[in-house]
């Protein structure tokens, strides 16, 4: 429970935010540069929580792993719809890039650690 709540800080602080500045909870509605804003504070917030998970040699959890592909889901979601709509979708693409590499480093480096400890 403790670790779930950990990581859900960020992901609560980020929608208080989105709320407070659009007054709303869609993320999905929001145009370019507002998207962005809402998606950077949400990524700083997950990956922060990540890095201090990891300084204070916490285990790996499968939790970290959900939130980043529930993340990941939103920006596919949100770049699909762009592409619908003849929208720009250069940085929403460099982002995917990005969290994809992440993805990528960061599931291997969790599987080794859950293997250590069978």
């Amino acid at each position: 429970m403790k670790k779930t709540t950990f990581y859900v800080a960020p992901i609560v602080f980020s929608f208080l935010w989105l709320f407070k500045k659009h007054n709303t909870f869609d993320p999905i509605s929001l145009k370019g540069p507002y998207f962005l804003q809402f998606y950077l504070i949400l990524l700083t917030g997950i990956y922060a929580s990540i890095l201090v998970s990891k300084f204070f040699n916490k285990d790996c959890a499968n939790v970290e792993f959900y939130f980043l592909i529930s993340i990941l889901f939103l920006v596919i979601i949100k770049f699909i719809r762009g592409m619908y709509l003849g929208k720009p979708v250069g940085y929403l693409v460099m982002i995917l890039i990005v969290e994809i590499v992440v993805l990528m480093f960061f599931k291997p480096y969790c599987i080794k650690n859950n293997k250590n400890d069978l």
